[in-house]
């Protein structure tokens, strides 16, 4: 039986009256509270003429005394506080009487001047006769009201008796319907296939209450951030086509205590009226981490709520047609209450996907941008190995960024390259300015980075150097793991040690002093070398033993957990470390030693170009000479210009071409519309046809030159006569190679 609502005009009818009775009561009070001061007209006149009136003040028809007498009021504290007062029927009689009595107090002297008597003290009076407006009255008392009765509903609410002032009442969003379905979401086809079956469950129960199944009570998506959880939710919310009830963890917790528990409440009684429906709790490590885990004892806010939802999801009363969808990060601070089978049965962990599911979100994201040729979606899938899906979609929106950036209209493979790197790194800095000295330390040390790396099989490939500096970077050696790979052996751990270390190598090797530059290299390689120790088992000291070192620290949980080691062993464990990252950086400066010469090439390359790409530091490092890689260098950059600029005619092209036709769908539109004569109408269609034919006959005009420029560079390149003969060019590249000297 469907619960009756109460009318919001009847709550509203009865705050009214509760108001007016009060107001009425204290009106009533303060009038009571005076009733002993008032006194007749008669009085009044009587304790003038004894001379005991002292000052009065007149408002409207009533006059406040304040008498000369002992315990009479302060003189500060008048007319707020009286002795007496009366009320009067004629102003004249008043006035007169205040006058004679005033005028009575004075006498003439021997030189016929009037002065006052000795000892005299005339009445001082305030007249006001303005009728007294009874809301003046009772204004002094509106506020202590107001006061009272909101003192009244916020404790009301703070106890959850009062949904409708908001602090108790839920804050979920009911969404009606999601335009997000399955389809949309791609790189995640077991998870969506877990999800199905609750999709499928709320549409036809009966499929499986006939096998005795149960629907799970609870799915928890657990995964890193961006791989899609919170996507993963609202195609559940599109395809179910069930009321779907969509809040964050955050929003349970208010200042106030008890609220987030009568926020609970109210959510899941909402969830009951609207049953079959799921409710969605994003983030809900911000409700449900461990009890125990605050510094302020059991009775916390936090976990009052957390209780509230536990005893909601599987408590003495069944919630029967209600699923409940969680997502988090950090499913290892949630209360292991929360997690247990019977509130969060099953866990679903969406993983970072790999190569295939990569592909499958570029294409997805890249549905509504309009794209060159020349991009490909398998290669962009193997350079963004490790990226989640918010990393794609975020390099995909950059490159758009970029392309509109340069008025053009289509999105090209150079675009999304640098989206990809801003994405990574973090944009270029093209106008920090740079010392020289700096700029030759930045070329030696990425030189060395992409020797070792390119010279160590277990190392991924080098994909461009550059000394332009990037987000904090000075400059970058980019490497790609272009496999997705679910083990690392230790042989590519040491590799990619001796890797991260061969900057500071290639330093000590030709500066014969070290920067500061390698900061950020050494503490990862001491980071991942103390992993191998500590938590994979990679030492030959200490075998296969963890330290229990691999965990997240949770500070509620953990502050006061000792390590389950010594300090003599920690100094063994350092010990290794430190032994294992110093063979590392021998191994890197060994190989620093042997590739002095292509280190100088690829430095020289760096101060010129700023930038080397994959196949040209493969030309380089296979032997090839300075010239040749230079020349392969500006032959690609030239490509890209020519190809940028072809990008952006073609844009204009485009653009101009749009207008001349939207130009002629309107004058279209005005002819049937009658607001033009078809004589009008064929001259707009005529001139606009001129205007595309002429826009046509110099696009194929500048293509043309385009191609005899090219055709006659490419002959005056190969008819350059060489002058330089063998023993010339040989010093040349002597010098070129030759080990550059210590900076003064």
């Amino acid at each position: 039986m469907e619960k009756k609502k109460n009318s919001p005009w009847k709550t509203i009818l009865i705050y009214g009256l509760i108001i007016i009775l009060v107001f009425a009561l204290i009106y009533w009070v303060a009038g009571r509270n005076n009733e002993d001061k008032k006194i007749s007209y008669t009085d009044f006149c009587t304790l003038v003429y004894e001379g005991k009136v002292s000052e009065i003040d007149v408002y409207g028809y009533t006059v406040r005394i304040r008498t000369n007498t002992e315990g009479s009021v302060k003189e500060e504290d008048f007319p707020n506080q009286i002795d007496y007062y009366c009320t009067f029927m004629s102003v004249n009689e008043l006035t007169a009487l205040i006058n004679d009595y005033n005028n009575n107090l004075f006498e003439t002297d021997e030189n016929g001047y009037k002065k006052l008597k000795e000892g005299a003290v005339l009445i001082q009076a305030n007249y006001s006769y303005e009728a007294e407006s009874w809301l003046s009255n009772i204004m002094p008392y509106v506020s202590i009201i107001v006061f009272i009765v909101l003192g009244v509903m916020l404790f009301k609410a703070m106890s959850g008796g009062n949904k409708g002032f908001g602090f108790g009442k839920s804050k979920a969003r009911l969404v009606v319907s999601s335009n997000v379905k399955f389809a949309d979401v791609a790189g995640a086809d077991e998870e969506k296939q877990e999800l199905q079956e609750i999709v499928e469950f709320l549409k036809n129960p009966a499929k499986y209450t006939e096998l005795g199944a149960r629907i799970p009570k609870g799915v928890l998506l657990v995964g890193p951030p961006g791989t899609g959880k919170t996507l993963l939710a609202k195609a559940v919310a599109g395809e179910s086509k069930v009321p779907f009830f969509s809040m964050s963890g955050s929003d349970f917790v208010e200042l106030y205590v008890g609220v987030g528990a009568s926020r609970v409440r109210d959510l899941f009684e909402s969830a009951k009226a609207s049953a079959p429906c799921i409710v969605f709790i994003d983030e809900i490590d911000a409700v449900g981490r461990q009890r125990g885990a605050g510094m302020g004892g059991g009775n916390d806010e936090r976990e009052q709520t957390l209780n509230q939802l536990l005893v909601e999801m599987d408590g003495f009363e069944t919630n029967s047609g209600i699923i409940v969808l969680a997502a988090t990060n950090r499913a290892d601070i949630l209360d292991p209450a929360l997690t247990r089978p019977g509130r969060f049965d099953r866990q679903i962990y969406v993983r970072l996907p790999d190569v295939k599911g990569r592909e499958e979100i570029i294409k997805v994201h890249a549905k509504n941008k309009p794209l060159s040729d020349d991009v490909d979606f398998k290669r962009i899938a193997r350079l963004t190995s490790g990226l989640a899906g918010a990393d794609i979609e975020n390099m995909l929106n950059e490159a758009a960024l970029l392309t509109a950036r340069d008025n053009r209209f289509k999105v090209t493979m150079v675009d999304i390259q640098e989206g990809l790197n801003k994405v990574l790194m973090g944009p270029k800095k093209v106008s920090l300015l740079i010392t020289e000295q700096d700029r030759k330390i930045t070329a030696i040390h990425e030189a060395g980075h992409a020797i070792v790396a390119q010279s160590l099989p277990n190392c991924d490939k080098v994909q461009e150097i550059s000394v332009i500096p990037r987000g904090n970077a000075g400059g970058y050696t980019l490497t790609l793991d272009e496999k997705d790979r679910t083990h690392v052996t230790k042989q590519k751990l040491l590799d990619m040690l001796t890797m991260m270390l061969g900057g500071r190598s290639a330093e000590e090797v030709f500066l014969e002093d070290i920067t500061t530059g390698a900061s950020n290299d050494i503490e990862r390689a001491t980071n991942l070398a103390r992993k191998m120790v500590a938590e994979w088992g990679m030492s030959e000291k200490f075998g296969l033993i963890s330290f229990g070192e691999g965990e997240q620290i949770f500070v509620g949980r953990d502050y006061q957990r000792q390590l389950p080691y010594g300090q003599e062993l920690a100094k063994e464990i350092d010990d290794e470390v430190r032994k294992i990252v110093e063979s590392a950086h021998a191994r890197a400066k060994q190989i620093i030693e042997s590739k002095k010469e292509v280190i100088a090439k690829v430095q020289q390359i760096l101060l010129e170009k700023e930038t080397i790409y994959k196949e040209e530091f493969e030309m380089l490092y296979n032997g090839a000479t300075v010239e040749e890689v230079e020349t392969a260098i500006d032959k690609k950059e030239k490509e890209k210009r020519e190809y940028q600029e072809k990008a952006k005619k073609e844009a204009l092209y485009e653009r101009k071409t749009r207008d001349i036709k939207l130009r002629i769908e309107t004058a279209n539109a005005y002819l049937k519309a009658g607001m033009i004569t078809k004589q009008a109408h064929e001259n707009i269609i005529n001139e606009a046809n001129k205007e595309l034919k002429q826009i046509e006959e110099n696009n194929v005009k500048q293509a043309e030159n385009q191609e005899n420029n090219t055709a006659q560079t490419e002959n005056a390149a190969k008819q350059e006569p060489l002058t330089e003969n063998k023993e010339e060019k040989k010093d040349k590249e002597k010098k070129k190679t030759s080990k550059p000297k210590k900076d003064e």
